[in-house]
C-alpha cells in the first residue's frame, strides 16, 4: 500500500508510542515538535487519526480480521460508523462501547447501565476547546471581542465567569494574546474547580500538587498580587513549567517549592487555603487522553486511593485551624470522590462546606471533575 506523506508519519508515530510511556497527548507534541516539516493540516489528519483509534481500539481489534496491527485499524478506522455496532448482542457491551472491562463494570456500578454507556460513548468523542480570560490582564468580554475579529466561532462559557468556548480548534498558542498572556487553555470544569479555592488579598494558600500551575492561575487573581501563593509538587521539572506560565499571566506573589524546600517545615498549620488536586485515574478526562483508558485496572485505581488518602493528609498538616482544604480529581469514579470525602470526614475534624462540585462529560460541554471544600476545625 503506498502511503501518503500524513500516512507516513502517523505510522512512524503510533509504533513508537507503543514502545513508551509517555500518555498520548505529551508523545503526540514531542513528534510534531520534532518533526516540523508536518504542515497544520497534516498535524490535524494524523491527530484525529490516532485519537480516534485510541478511543475505539478495542471494538476496532474486535472487528479486524486476524491479529489486529495498525495498518489493518487504520484500514477499519477510515470507513468506520461505531454507532452501528451499538446493539449488536454477539459483541461483548464493554466492548460495543470501547472500554476495559474492569472500568466499563465500575461505571454501571456507580451510574447504572444506561448512564455509564451514555458516558462511554462521550468518553469517545472529541473535547471543546476552552480557554480562560486572565482577569489580572483583560476582561473575558474584551477577549471575546478579539477572537470574533479574527472570526474565531466562540462562545461565553456558562459556568465559569471567566471561560470562553471554541466551536471549532485553531492554533491558540500561536496567536499575539496567548503569548502576552491573555488567556489560558483549560476546561470549564477544571476552571469552576478552581473558583472552590476561594483565597482573598494578603491570605496564604498551598497547591499541594500544583503540576504545572493550572490551577493556581485560576484562582491567583482573587489575591489581586497580595498575600503569597506556595506551588509544591514532587517533579522539579514540571514547577518550572508552572514559575514561566505565573510570570506570564502577570503573578508575582509566588512561591516554588520542591518536596525538600526547608521552607515546607515552617509552614505547617499556618495557610488559609490549601488545594490537593490529587493524582487520579483521569475518567473524567477521557476525551483527551483516550489512552490511560487502557492501563486501567482494579490494582491501579486501589494505589490511587492509598496515594488520595496520604497525599491529603500530608496536606492538611498545612492548613491552620479554621483555615480550608479543597480535594479534586479529574476521577468519574465514586471511590475517588464520594467515598474519598466519607472517609476524610470520618477520620479528621472537618466541616465540609457547600455541596461538592461535580461534573460529568457532556457532549460539547465540560470535562469530568469532582472537588469537595472542607473547613478544618480542631485547633
Amino acid at each position: 500500500m503506498k502511503l501518503s506523506f500524513p500516512e507516513y508519519h502517523l505510522f512512524q508515530l503510533l509504533r513508537r508510542f507503543d514502545n513508551q510511556h509517555l500518555p498520548l497527548d505529551l508523545f503526540l507534541s514531542q513528534y510534531f515538535r520534532a518533526h516540523k516539516q508536518l504542515g497544520s493540516k497534516d498535524r490535524r489528519t494524523i491527530a484525529q487519526a490516532v485519537y480516534g483509534m485510541s478511543r475505539w481500539q478495542s471494538l476496532i481489534d474486535f472487528l479486524v480480521e486476524g491479529q489486529p496491527s495498525w495498518e489493518k485499524r487504520y484500514a477499519l478506522f477510515r470507513c468506520f460508523q461505531p454507532d452501528q455496532y451499538l446493539y449488536v448482542n454477539s459483541i461483548p457491551l464493554h466492548t460495543r462501547v470501547s472500554f476495559p472491562e474492569e472500568l466499563f463494570s465500575l461505571l454501571v456500578e456507580d451510574y447504572g447501565k444506561e448512564k455509564a454507556i451514555r458516558l462511554c460513548q462521550i468518553c469517545n468523542t472529541e473535547a471543546p476547546v476552552v480557554v480562560r480570560a486572565n482577569p489580572l490582564k483583560i476582561t473575558r468580554d474584551a477577549l471575546l471581542k478579539r477572537f470574533v475579529e479574527i472570526e474565531f466561532d466562540v462562545t461565553p462559557c456558562k459556568y465559569s465567569p471567566f471561560g470562553i468556548q471554541f466551536k471549532h480548534r485553531a492554533p491558540l498558542i500561536a496567536l499575539p494574546e496567548f503569548k502576552e498572556g491573555l488567556f489560558e487553555i483549560q476546561d470549564e470544569a477544571s476552571q469552576c474547580v478552581a473558583r472552590l479555592v476561594n483565597a482573598q488579598p494578603g491570605e496564604r494558600v498551598l497547591d499541594y500538587c500544583a503540576g504545572a500551575g493550572g490551577k493556581t492561575l485560576a484562582f491567583a487573581h482573587q489575591m489581586e498580587n497580595q498575600g503569597q501563593i506556595y506551588l509544591h509538587d514532587i517533579r522539579p521539572y514540571i514547577l518550572e513549567q508552572a514559575k514561566k506560565r505565573l510570570k506570564k499571566a502577570g503573578i508575582q506573589n509566588a512561591q516554588f517549592l520542591h518536596p525538600k524546600h526547608p521552607h515546607l517545615e515552617t509552614l505547617k498549620k499556618k495557610l488559609d487555603w490549601v488545594l490537593v488536586d490529587a493524582p487520579c485515574t483521569g475518567t473524567g478526562t477521557m476525551r483527551r487522553n483516550p489512552d490511560q483508558k487502557w492501563r486501567f485496572s482494579h490494582a491501579l485505581l486501589d494505589q490511587l486511593i492509598g496515594q488520595q488518602r496520604m497525599i491529603f493528609e500530608q496536606a492538611l498538616s498545612y492548613v491552620k485551624p479554621g483555615g480550608h482544604i479543597v480535594y479534586a480529581t479529574c476521577s468519574l469514579l465514586h471511590a475517588e470522590n464520594e467515598k474519598q470525602v466519607a472517609h476524610f470526614l470520618e477520620i479528621y475534624n472537618l466541616e465540609m462546606v457547600g455541596d461538592p462540585f461535580v461534573s460529568l462529560p457532556s457532549y460539547e460541554g465540560m470535562d469530568g471533575f469532582f472537588a469537595a471544600s472542607f473547613k478544618k476545625m480542631d485547633a
